[in-house]
């Protein structure tokens, strides 16, 4: 028996019709894709005519099926790979992508068409299968191919996760609060200092956090592992670079002093080539500086050009940012905080592969954020000392912990009846707008904002973010103890037993509700109203 894994992310079917449902990371970060239906276009163009199916409903949350193909529903798509084949390929006596197929066939075989064909034909052929058998797909399903002759495979299908969110109402998380201190406000004012501080040349011996230029010389066994001339070091206790206790060795030289030593580099160093080794220094000393600091006077505040008259205003300044980045960041603590809760009270039964999913989408992020800090994933696990199967290890219970953050928000949006309205959008787009229209604005760039916000892709990146929003925002309510206590009335006598009416909400309504669309934490909402 032949058996091969098709990765549906390969799969162009998939990847295009993927339609994110419910997107909520857990805490900063990134989509987990939910698709209550993966399949939604149009079939009638697909050549696939008739297969055998069977069914295997093991779990609720699962659902496997067996596809065989008929060998006649097999030539269409052997006929496309030759098509895709023909044109990649040189073959004597013909130029290229006008060899007939039976010249193709001869020359690398029908199995290595069929194999290419696999591709498509494949992910066609369970998409018309879902479709025939009325299967509402969660997510992207798990394929392997068992037979080649005639083609075989099985496909199991996540199924939408049962949840219960339990007692949630009664779900109670304490918030910190703000506090902003003189300490926190002169650190700040410190910092805008040295920003504008000038190193100044000294007749006196370095200490920690002057600046020195030096020529380096440094070995290990006679072979120079580190060289530089006329580098800027500012020696501090804990720097440790290049070698730990090197800027320590720096303390009490002059300029134009010469120093030798030895630092021994500890047992536990990263780089193991040389960890427990001894490096012999060389080292010149060109020049000392040390920092000077503006006096903090009325002067200093007017220099930093946001209309600050004195020093005062500049400190409530400086106070009022502090404190609105405190409360963003006790509003998101509580968030997380309220999340772990209602995660924790909640039972979530999922598909496997759903995890499996979003353990790959998190290596994805993880590979991309190393790209852009120039590396790869095979060099840092080789500088991280770790294996790949150790390194998703690692990642497996964040991803774990992001899916069920995913599903039970999407989960609480519904149940809580939390809609977002096109008046919210044009609110939303209305605010962006007024924000960006200031005297010095350009009245093109303007119009292409007003053209881009109007865009119905925009659009709907607003409406996720303001539900997504509106949904944390429901959530820390309910923790906080803040819900009207009408409301909560209103809430008793809807779950009550005897009911003279029928429930205001109707199937279709519940419907709508069921299918609104959600996705980034207030994280990512910043990002979203800041791209637009």
């Amino acid at each position: 028996m032949l058996t091969q894994t098709i990765p549906p992310p390969k799969s162009r079917l998939f990847a295009s019709q993927r339609r994110v449902l419910y997107c909520v990371p857990y805490r900063v970060g990134r989509r987990i894709p939910l698709c209550p239906s993966l399949f939604a276009q149009s079939l009638s163009h697909r050549s696939v005519s008739a297969v055998k199916v069977t069914r295997d409903n093991a779990t609720p949350i699962e659902l496997t099926l067996t596809v065989e193909l008929e060998p006649e529903d097999e030539n269409p798509f052997l006929e496309r790979s030759y098509r895709r084949t023909v044109s990649r390929i040189n073959i004597p006596g013909f130029r290229r992508g006008k060899a007939p197929r039976r010249i193709v066939e001869s020359m690398i075989g029908r199995t290595a068409l069929l194999q290419e064909a696999l591709d498509f034909m494949v992910p066609e052929t369970l998409d018309k299968v879902l479709t025939d058998e009325e299967v509402s797909a969660f997510g992207e399903p798990s394929i392997e191919v068992t037979e080649l002759e005639p083609v075989s495979f099985t496909a199991t299908i996540p199924l939408e996760p049962t949840i219960d969110l339990g007692d949630y109402r009664s779900l109670r998380v304490e918030s910190e609060p703000v506090e902003i201190g003189d300490e926190q406000v002169d650190d700040v004012i410190t910092r805008l200092q040295e920003e504008q501080a000038v190193w100044e040349p000294v007749e006196r011996p370095a200490q920690y956090g002057d600046r020195l230029n030096l020529d380096v010389n440094g070995e290990i066994d006679g072979e120079t592992v580190v060289e530089d001339e006329d580098i800027e070091y500012i020696p501090n206790e804990d720097n440790v670079l290049p070698f730990p206790g090197f800027a320590s060795n720096l303390v009490g030289l002059s300029e134009e002093e010469e120093s030798e030593f030895t630092v021994t580099i500890p047992e536990d160093y990263p780089r193991e080539q040389y960890a427990g080794q001894d490096v012999q220094f060389k080292v010149s000393v060109l020049s000392v500086k040390e920092k000077n600091l503006p006096e903090l006077d009325d002067d200093f505040a007017q220099s930093l050009g946001q209309d600050f008259d004195d020093v005062d205003a500049l400190r409530e300044s400086v106070r009022e940012s502090l404190t609105n980045q405190a409360e963003a960041a006790a509003r998101n603590e509580l968030e997380q905080k309220s999340l772990d809760a209602l995660c924790e009270a909640a039972v979530v039964n999922a598909s496997p592969i759903l995890y499996e999913r979003e353990l790959e989408a998190m290596q994805a992020d993880r590979e991309r954020m190393l790209r852009q800090q120039g590396l790869d994933l095979p060099t840092y696990l080789r500088f991280m000392g770790k294996s790949a199967d150790e390194f998703l290890e690692e990642l497996r219970p964040s991803a774990e912990r992001r899916l069920v953050g995913g599903l039970v928000l999407r989960k609480l949006a519904e149940v809580e009846e939390i809609e977002v309205t096109d008046e919210d959008i044009q609110s939303e787009t209305d605010r962006l707008m007024e924000m960006s229209t200031t005297e010095e604005a350009e009245q093109e760039s303007l119009d292409n904002l007003r053209e881009f916000l109007g865009s119905q892709s925009t659009r709907d990146n607003i409406r996720s973010s303001l539900h997504s929003r509106r949904v944390l925002e429901r959530l820390t309510d309910i923790t906080q103890g803040k819900l009207d206590p009408a409301e909560l009335e209103s809430d008793d006598d809807e779950s009550g037993v005897e009911s003279d009416e029928e429930p205001a909400t109707s199937d279709a309504e519940d419907e709508t509700t069921a299918q609104s669309e959600s996705e980034p934490t207030s994280e990512t909402d910043d990002e979203n109203t800041a791209s637009a």
